[in-house]
């Protein structure tokens, strides 16, 4: 039978009376429903307190870890939460293509365009082939300390070096293909993708890309110098940051997080070598472009 996985935020109610009425609509539609624990929870019955191996059936549902969920090979996952949920589930499900469709639970829901109330008719355009794909560009980072790499990243809107919270401003060093680009003190520097645009750099008065755009965005964060601003570059472009400081400073008093949500302690010395990723987050979309909506609606742009 084609499945479907659900993804779900946790702490929240409404679900209580969804989740079940969702399952239902999608067992009638011929669809098997994959869920994630959290989704589980939410549900009447031994799913709700579930805690054994991921992939048992439990009352009749499939139950999974959430990164566990592609290898159930959904032809969609429906993830009910906010932007932070979305990205997650993209980082997780960008390399098995699996196409998005992303229902708005949280306060802002830039990236989550669909109301809860819009749903079930919005499951019926995607039944009716009604819809459009999204494919936003994700951003691949590699750890490098010294001569060996450490760990690979893949981030939908961002990564961000950043110092600690005692730290002083930190020393950062930005290469463009192998050309030197900058020098500079900053409490941090932000990389992020056109759909990290309207995320953190844009609070750092990082320009808003076009979601199509191919390239990549560094935004120093509070740099020392007032002429340092943020720069766009070609997507293409292989992009080298490398922590020179702070001078005399604790070893671990920089931090690299991905999409704000994975964190890692950084040394002096480490370079963060980044490239437009192999992959990309594919989300439905039905009816027109809601980027530009969002950018009204939920930014004010262009607003008197």
């Amino acid at each position: 039978m084609t499945r479907i996985a659900i993804v779900s935020k946790p702490s929240k109610p409404e679900l209580i009376r969804l989740l079940p009425e969702l399952v239902d609509w999608l067992r009638e539609h011929q669809f098997e429903p994959v869920l994630d624990r959290e989704s589980a929870s939410y549900m009447v019955g031994p799913a709700a307190a579930y805690k054994g191996e991921s992939g048992s059936l439990v009352g009749g549902l499939e139950i999974r870890d959430r990164v566990d969920l592609p290898t159930a090979k959904p032809v969609l996952v429906i993830v009910l939460g906010g932007d932070g949920t979305l990205l997650a589930v993209g980082r997780i499900f960008a390399p098995s293509d699996t196409p998005i469709l992303s229902v708005n639970l949280g306060s802002l829901g830039f990236l989550t365009e669909v109301r809860l109330s819009s749903l079930f008719p919005t499951l019926d355009s995607w039944c009716a082939d009604c819809h459009a794909i999204d494919e936003r560009a994700m951003l691949h980072t590699d750890l490098w300390r010294g001569d060996v790499c450490i760990e690979g990243f893949e981030a939908v809107n961002d990564i961000v070096l950043s110092k600690s919270a005692i730290a002083r401003m930190a020393d950062f060093a930005v290469e463009l293909d192998g050309m030197l680009v900058a020098r500079f003190r900053a409490d941090g520097v932000i990389v992020s993708t056109p759909t990290g645009s309207t995320a953190y750099t844009l609070a750092a008065n990082g320009p808003i890309m076009v979601p199509g755009v191919d390239a990549l965005v560094i935004t120093p964060i509070c740099p020392h110098l007032l002429t340092l601003r943020p720069i766009v570059i070609p997507g293409t472009a292989g992009l080298t940051l490398r922590i020179e400081g702070p001078k005399g400073g604790q070893p671990n008093s920089t931090i690299l997080t991905v999409d704000g949500q994975q964190a890692v302690d950084l040394r002096i010395g480490d370079e963060l070598r980044c490239r437009r990723s192999e992959y990309a987050v594919k989300l439905v979309r039905i009816g027109g472009n809601g980027f530009f909506e969002a950018l009204r609606t939920k930014l004010k742009w262009g607003e008197r």
